[in-house]
């Protein structure tokens, strides 16, 4: 089992629940070497004292703050703690609020919470308040030098706190260069949105992580595996010159992506293998399947009958060419 991160309480109301925290992700980078690509040698970062230029040893390390110009106060891992004892040992809750009212711009990083000794039945009263109640715990927590704000939640019978950026740490967006919000202002039609909606909707699917994979990686590992069969590992592969890109200035047909997308587009569940054929009639409207057995036999019965009262006007007109020709 992992260590713990951290050990505290969670402080809720006059209930104080003991509990451990525990990182809830894993990190599957590639683990690249920087080298010197003279001789190809792996390259060394040391420690070093910048008065002396010698080597530091981490037992000889300390932390400490710049008060002034190149003057310190050390600070010690009890120091720390001593700052403020409550804060750095206890998950503060000061709100609840409903979980549509947090946005995601806000969230950081997970870590599980799990009971420690005496603590599961508080641990799975909060739990079950949290899930009975639909909303979200709002508190703040010091961990290792940082006082966070977090977010209590409820995922399956685990009570997971999500570190929270503060306000001031959200850049605005005003000052963006973004579409107008109304529609017409942006030159989107009525039509082109009810196609994008149908596109949304034959690709909705149950939430299903599992499917869901770093294949960039692979594709990496793979290369790798490539350049070591053709003995190419001290290669140096240079950039290919850029491909002019598209101007701005030019009129994307939007509607055509939109249906070229519908038609290549993997129908979801329940929905029918003709879907793609670009129906733009509003969604909430819709009460027929398109492509039902319905209305197949209404369509063929339609297209014979207007086949018997229309002439066949096409045939002499594939034939007249050939004579006109000859008689040049």
């Amino acid at each position: 089992m992992q260590r713990a991160l951290w050990k505290g309480a969670i402080s809720f109301g006059l209930v104080h629940i003991p509990v451990e925290l525990f990182s809830a992700v894993k990190q599957h980078e590639l683990d690249l070497t920087m080298l010197d690509k003279r001789d190809f040698s792996p390259i060394g970062f040391r420690r070093y004292n910048k008065r002396t230029g010698k080597e530091v040893k981490w037992d000889d390390i300390v932390k400490g703050y710049e008060y002034k110009d190149s003057e310190y106060v050390v600070l010690s891992d009890e120091d720390l703690k001593r700052a403020n004892v409550e804060a750095t040992q206890t998950i503060d809750i000061l709100a609840f609020v409903d979980a549509a009212e947090l946005p995601l711009i806000y969230y950081e990083q997970p870590y599980y919470l799990a009971p420690d000794r005496g603590g599961d039945k508080v641990y799975a009263l909060l739990r079950e308040t949290l899930r009975r109640a639909d909303k979200v715990a709002i508190a703040q927590v010091v961990i290792r030098t940082k006082q966070h704000l977090a977010a209590l939640l409820c995922v399956g019978d685990t009570i997971v706190l999500n570190t929270l950026r503060y306000n001031d740490e959200i850049r605005p967006s005003k000052d963006l260069e973004l579409p107008a919000k109304a529609l017409r202002s942006a030159g989107i039609s009525d039509k082109e949105v009810q196609m994008a909606l149908s596109l949304v909707e034959g690709m909705t699917e149950q939430w299903d992580p599992s499917q869901y994979h770093d294949s960039y990686r692979e594709d990496v590992l793979a290369l790798v595996k490539k350049k070591v069969k053709a003995r190419q590992t001290k290669t140096i592969t240079e950039p290919e010159p850029e491909t002019p890109k598209a101007s701005a200035g030019n009129v994307i047909d939007l509607m055509a992506l939109l249906k070229q997308s519908l038609g290549k587009k993997t129908p979801g569940k329940g929905s029918s293998a003709n879907a793609g054929t670009a129906s733009v009639e509003p969604i909430a409207k819709r009460k027929v399947a398109p492509a039902s057995a319905k209305n197949r036999k209404t369509t063929a019965v339609k297209r014979a009958s207007a086949a018997k009262k229309t002439p066949d006007k096409k045939t002499p007109a594939k034939r007249s060419p050939a004579p006109q020709r000859a008689r040049a």
